[in-house]
């Protein structure tokens, strides 16, 4: 058999301590996706090494995806502005070169 060590092993397991993970509070034993029910509230569960214990409450998806990534919500860089085209008529105009 090819067995991993202990070590390697709890050290996967180590490092997923602490994830989160949003659960739909939905009626019944039916899909639980987040796509199925984007208005219903979730609970957010936090991975202790053992078992998903609670951590806090999400009113919809969207709540929801700003606690589990928070930098996904920050506003992305300004985007750099375009040089100007030089002169003339073409459909493939360039900027001038740098002298």
């Amino acid at each position: 058999m090819d067995d991993e060590p202990l070590k390697d092993w709890a050290e996967r397991r180590d490092e997923k301590i602490g994830r989160l993970r949003a659960v739909p509070m939905v009626p019944g034993d039916g899909p639980r996706a987040s796509h199925l029910h984007p208005d219903a509230p979730r609970a957010i569960e936090r991975w202790n090494g053992h078992t998903w214990e609670p951590y806090g409450f999400a009113a919809d998806l969207a709540e929801a995806k700003a606690i589990l990534y928070p930098e996904s919500s920050q506003p992305p860089p300004p985007a750099s502005v375009p040089k100007p085209l030089g002169s003339g008529t073409g459909k493939h105009r360039k900027p001038p070169a740098p002298r």
